[in-house]
């Protein structure tokens, strides 16, 4: 069916009406719900050294429970994506958001190391799921124009929740022991969720291309775009032509020889990503006391990593005006270098203070970009399925780097020695998306449309 003189192009409409007061709630629920993932998945480093003095674990017997979460997460990741495609963004947003909540404070009553393990990976089921459709949803609301440093800006909340953790955790253990940390993180989602039910709206793009009534998508685009939307008789997206329109779902979109080469090179550099960012979220606090440095305080340095998050924004910004591969590949080289630096500083707390929180600028910067990479290379067809399953593979890199770290740490290697492998992983991440820039030269081209085609009308 071909558009008709009343239909309006959704994306079309998002670029020329201006980001509205409705635009930005959207955002700010999204960006809350990956806060709230970022807290829960990274507040397990900063108990693990209450967990070691009250249970008496040792710390190689830590990497189940560190890791626990992120198998969970890519469980989540991996199965939510293809169901966001099918069932749509919003039904999948609430029921993992109530899910993480729920397992989360239910792993606050854990009597033991097997019972928090086998809560942190149903936790990690439900952040799994969330974060990928959260990623989706932003980016589906976006004007073209800012799509990349939005996505960003929405996505930084994943590590300033997991540096908020670091420092809740370092006032709220001394004065409540480390069980309250826990359960705010399965308080906060559930209060969360209800919210997401009441204000959250589904994908306008999710139903053009799943041919829902025109009055529902009017109902919301009216509230971004006013009369323009009001009028309007039909809605169509445009989306590239090829193997996507004629898929049968997101897998298949993922996994066609169109987009095969960079969803495998996507997967590998998230992958070698979250090794660096999990080895150092879930192993600095003992690391740094390892080193002398005082509990507290090495909660309070580990803690500064992942604050350097906010740096995506500014990449979001070069991503919506250059070529966005390259410039993702250039943050994590410097990745490799930074961390590295890291080892150089450990007898230095001022020094350490300074370069771990510039590390951190720096990775976080080119791993929150990420997402925003995903969702400008995927149609809307497999777009949650592309992200999700980017992001799910990815956290098996979460899994290897606290098994490594765990590993290094058996062998009684230096501070200096640990920190210079785990800086490896990160040029590995920037060759592979050398390789998706020249596999897909012009995919910064395919944003746009190459026809039209009319999903949802009268």
């Amino acid at each position: 069916m071909k558009p008709t003189d009343n239909s309006v192009n959704v994306q079309s409409l998002l670029n020329t009406a201006g980001i509205t007061g409705y635009q930005w709630t959207i955002y700010a629920l999204c960006f809350f719900i990956v806060l709230l993932d970022g807290f829960d998945t990274a507040m397990i480093g900063y108990i693990a050294p209450s967990l070691v003095q009250e249970w008496g674990v040792s710390r190689p017997a830590l990497g189940p429970v560190l890791s626990a979460a992120l198998f969970g997460l890519a469980a989540g990741a991996i199965s939510a994506g293809p169901m966001a495609d099918r069932l749509g963004r919003k039904r999948v947003l609430i029921g993992s958001v109530l899910v993480f909540g729920v397992a989360c404070l239910a792993s606050s009553h854990a009597s033991g190391i097997d019972e928090l393990t086998i809560w942190r990976f149903v936790t990690g089921l439900g952040l799994g799921a969330a974060m990928p459709n959260a990623v989706t949803l932003t980016s589906e609301y976006c004007p073209e124009s800012r799509r990349s440093m939005l996505t960003n800006a929405m996505f930084c909340g994943f590590p300033l929740g997991a540096a908020l953790g670091g420092f809740l955790a370092a006032w709220m253990i001394p004065n409540f022991g480390w069980r309250s940390v826990l359960m705010l993180g399965g308080v906060a989602p559930l209060v969360l969720g209800v919210a997401l039910f009441f204000v959250l709206p589904e994908s306008v793009r999710y139903m053009v291309i799943k041919r829902w009534p025109v009055e529902r998508i009017r109902v919301v685009l009216e509230r971004i775009a006013g009369d323009m939307a009001r009028t309007a008789e039909a809605f169509h997206l445009q989306e590239v032509t090829g193997s996507e329109k004629a898929a049968s779902s997101g897998i298949a979109v993922v996994l066609s020889r169109q987009y095969r080469v960079g969803s495998v090179m996507l997967w590998l550099a998230y992958f070698m990503g979250l090794v660096v960012f999990y080895a150092l979220m879930n192993w600095m606090p003992i690391l740094f006391k390892d080193a002398g440095i005082e509990p507290r305080t090495a909660t309070l340095i580990a803690a500064l990593f992942p604050l350097g998050g906010v740096g995506a924004i500014f990449f979001g910004w070069l991503m919506d005006r250059y070529n966005a591969n390259r410039v993702i590949a250039l943050g994590y080289a410097l990745t490799a270098v930074s961390i590295w630096a890291i080892g150089q500083a450990v007898g230095n707390v001022g020094g350490l203070m300074t370069v771990v929180f510039i590390a951190g600028t720096i990775m976080n910067t080119a791993q929150s970009s990420m997402p925003a990479l995903a969702a400008a290379f995927y149609p809307t067809q497999g777009r949650a399925t592309g992200v999700a399953w980017m992001l799910g593979i990815g956290r098996f890199g979460g899994i290897a780097g606290s098994f490594l770290v765990a590993e290094l740490t058996v062998r009684h290697l230096s501070a200096e020695t640990i920190f210079t492998v785990v800086a490896l992983p990160g040029l590995v991440a920037m060759v592979a998306l050398l390789i998706k820039q020249l596999a897909h030269p012009a995919s910064a081209a395919n944003k746009g449309a190459k026809s039209s085609t009319t999903i949802a009308s009268h």
